[in-house]
Formats: structure tokens, C-alpha cells, sequence
């Protein structure tokens, strides 16, 4: 029996790395692009939520990552 992580890994790490004021906030408190701030704002929690659905979907469904475990 078998299963499929690729989903399973891609969102994990797409959620690590879109997490906004991590790596980078779009749009940022002063900047359009901030990196590293640790802070937060609802219009960025709704920019990188939209960009976290894009790349999910081309990665799941356009490119279609498997990874399959024994």
C-alpha cells in the first residue's frame, strides 16, 4: 500500500514559506516588499493567501508533483 505525499509536502512547505513577515510580506507596513519583519496585516494575509492558491494549483494540478511511499 502505497500513498501520495507530494500534495501533502507542497503545502506544507508553500504554507512555511508564504507565511507573510517571514521571509517577506507583500504589501509590506512601509514598502511594497518587506523581508523578514515578523509582522502582519490583513491586506498581506489575503495577497499571500491568493499567491499560496496559485502556486498550489499549478504545482498540484498543472505541473502534478508526485511523491508516493511504500
Amino acid at each position: 500500500m502505497s500513498g501520495d505525499w507530494g500534495p501533502v509536502l507542497v503545502a506544507v512547505v508553500l504554507f512555511v514559506v508564504m507565511t507573510p513577515g517571514l521571509l517577506f510580506q507583500i504589501p509590506g507596513r512601509n514598502r511594497v516588499v518587506e523581508f523578514g519583519n515578523m509582522q502582519t496585516s490583513g491586506a498581506s494575509i489575503a495577497v499571500h493567501a491568493v499567491i499560496y492558491f496559485g502556486l498550489i494549483t499549478i504545482f498540484l494540478i498543472a505541473i502534478g508533483i508526485h511523491i508516493y511511499a511504500n
